[in-house]
């Protein structure tokens, strides 16, 4: 028993020590040959699980929204708070713990604030990648100057874009970070799988060093779970305030 929950241990922090290498910097998805490097340390477990939660969230985030902030403030927390241990030298599993919990906790009572947040920084996190992205490509294509390593102010116009949105279209930025977070899970999860099947090397050969692919990879499936969750999701007619009484004549 001991042995199994070490080794469960061990697992969970290879998977906090990958991720936290893979999302060292804000255009992560924009830096190929930084996320694949790691992403054979994410063992066929969780790659499936990430897989999972990653398309349950992609499709239906909207209607379990409240499971979904949480459950992504627990993810959060977990990283966060290994990133934070091992800086500050203290046992980092601990530290993951601690914050993981704490964010959890506080994002129930403070869901709206959390959806902000979450808002804020998926809006960060698409301008940050897709400005590195879109620079790489143009660069390659055109022999234009434009500086991928500027990805700070794409992620400056999406996180007050997207924060902003967060306080006048509510629903939209549920919608927008579920789809968001869960692409970003499920690409993970499947980029670790084909890894194991393929092997790491020839997973970044197919891959290229093209910052722009990941991001696409990413983002395309975002936007059309977006979409469909807006038609599918949200389509259904919200129950009336009248609690099944018959509206008065």
């Amino acid at each position: 028993m001991f042995a199994t929950l070490a080794a469960s241990d061990h697992s969970l922090e290879k998977l906090c020590q990958a991720v936290t290498d893979m999302f060292s910097s804000p255009d992560a998805l924009a830096q190929p040959q930084v996320l694949l490097s790691s992403i054979d340390q994410i063992s066929i477990v969780w790659a499936v699980l990430f897989l999972i939660a990653g398309l349950l969230c992609l499709l239906n985030g909207y209607k379990f929204s409240k499971t979904a902030v949480v459950g992504l403030a627990l993810l959060f927390g977990l990283f966060a708070g290994y990133w934070l241990g091992v800086r500050i030298h203290a046992p980092a599993m601990i530290v993951a713990a601690c914050v993981s919990a704490l964010l959890a906790v506080s994002a129930f009572p403070l869901m709206k604030y959390a959806v902000a947040i979450f808002g804020g920084l998926a809006g960060a996190f698409i301008g940050a990648n897709m400005w590195a992205g879109v620079s790489d490509a143009l660069n390659r294509a055109n022999g234009m100057n434009f500086s991928p390593e500027a990805f700070w102010i794409g992620a400056l116009i999406g996180l007050l874009v997207c924060g902003m949105l967060a306080f006048i279209l509510f629903d939209l930025s549920i919608v927008l970070f579920t789809s968001v977070s869960g692409s970003t899970l499920a690409v993970l999860g499947a980029l670790a799988l084909a890894a194991s099947v393929m092997g790491p090397e020839t997973l970044r050969r197919n891959i290229g060093d093209s910052r722009l692919v990941i991001p696409l990879l990413v983002f395309v499936p975002a936007f059309i779970g977006l979409v469909l969750q807006e038609f599918w999701a949200k389509g259904s007619p919200a129950p009336s305030s009248g609690g099944g009484k018959p509206a008065k004549a």
